[in-house]
């Protein structure tokens, strides 16, 4: 029988595996809607979209790009707000309107000269897969379509929007002893 080896982090027991493939990470790639934010679209009467970003996704988002470890946005929607918010965070690799991820995705690599093995992808539906299934460490979020949970490397314990992106985060910082390089920044 084969033992699966843990590591208790402050969101649980992390399979030891998981951990392996998080300290690899130089590129971590999110999508957007059910992810960065809770999937929920606020519409004025004037067309306007309203959603709302985790600061402490942010944060960790801010945290990864200090110590050194790229961070990208491949989303099938296209808004303004989300330029706006991946300047805020000093992310400069921002694909809108990506209706085939993979393409994207590979375009991303072949720019950054990353191999797949050192990508970790998040996302929280079908449309993430085909990404997911490439890159060296997969994450769905807590609430993603049931059909994706099990085809993760890691699901996080918490929801889309609610800070799922910061554990992610916190999980390839702890794997790759740099935890401290949450010192002086904010979001």
């Amino acid at each position: 029988m084969t033992q699966i080896t843990t590591i208790d982090t402050c969101y649980g027991p992390i399979a030891q595996t998981v951990m392996e493939k998080a300290a690899k990470i130089r590129l971590l790639i999110c999508d957007v809607d059910g992810v960065m934010s809770d999937g929920l679209i606020y519409q004025g009467n004037s067309g306007e979209e309203l959603k709302a970003f985790n600061v402490r996704d942010g944060y960790g988002i801010r945290c990864l790009l200090t110590s050194g470890i790229e961070v990208a946005i491949i989303t099938g929607r296209k808004a303004k707000l989300l330029e706006d918010r991946a300047n805020t965070l000093g992310i400069t690799h921002l694909y809108q309107g990506q209706s085939d991820k993979l393409l994207a995705y590979r375009e991303l690599l072949a720019k950054l000269a990353i191999r797949p093995g050192d990508v970790a992808y998040i996302g929280d539906d079908l449309i993430d897969w085909p990404v997911m299934a490439e890159v060296g460490l997969s994450a769905a979020v807590a609430d993603a379509h049931p059909l994706l949970l099990p085809k993760a490397d890691y699901v996080t314990q918490i929801a889309g929007g609610r800070g799922a992106v910061r554990e992610l985060c916190d999980l390839i910082l702890l794997a790759q002893n740099k935890l401290d390089a949450a010192k002086g920044l904010s979001v």
